[in-house]
């Protein structure tokens, strides 16, 4: 599987990288934001990036990969079919460390909303209080 990572626990699956079960490596180890869109000029998908980038350090700290399903590729059809999202439109999906979908929406979503419905977790709160 090709995987570029993007400093602090940030990763990207292009198009054409995903294997069979893309998300079952992160159960139980890592939250999972996946982004679908159409192709890489989305201005949704840039948007999303941007947000994201702009808040390495809060990504890092709360184990989220983010996945994005790109194009036609195999690896994006797979990602698309394993959670039933559209190849013509933008969408973001958040995978908890339990495998289940916590949050998805048609347009980006604020990390601020992200970060918020990751800390009310139970598994993030009890991370939290081991930190302490």
């Amino acid at each position: 599987m090709r995987r570029t990572t993007l400093g602090l626990g940030l990763a990207i699956l292009t198009a054409g990288a995903a294997s069979a079960g893309p998300l079952d490596r992160y159960r139980d180890r890592a939250r999972v934001l996946v982004l679908s869109a159409p192709d890489g000029g989305d201005a949704q998908l840039r948007a999303q990036r941007a947000a994201l980038g702009a808040a390495r350090a809060s990504v890092a700290e709360r184990d989220l990969v983010v996945l994005e399903a790109i194009g036609s590729g195999a690896g994006a059809l797979a990602l698309r079919a394993r959670l039933g999202l559209p190849a013509d439109r933008f969408r973001a999906v958040l995978i908890g460390k339990d495998g289940g979908a916590k949050l998805a929406a048609d347009t980006p979503i604020p990390p601020q909303t992200l970060f918020a419905t990751i800390d009310a977790m139970p598994m993030r709160r009890a991370e939290m209080q081991g930190r302490r």
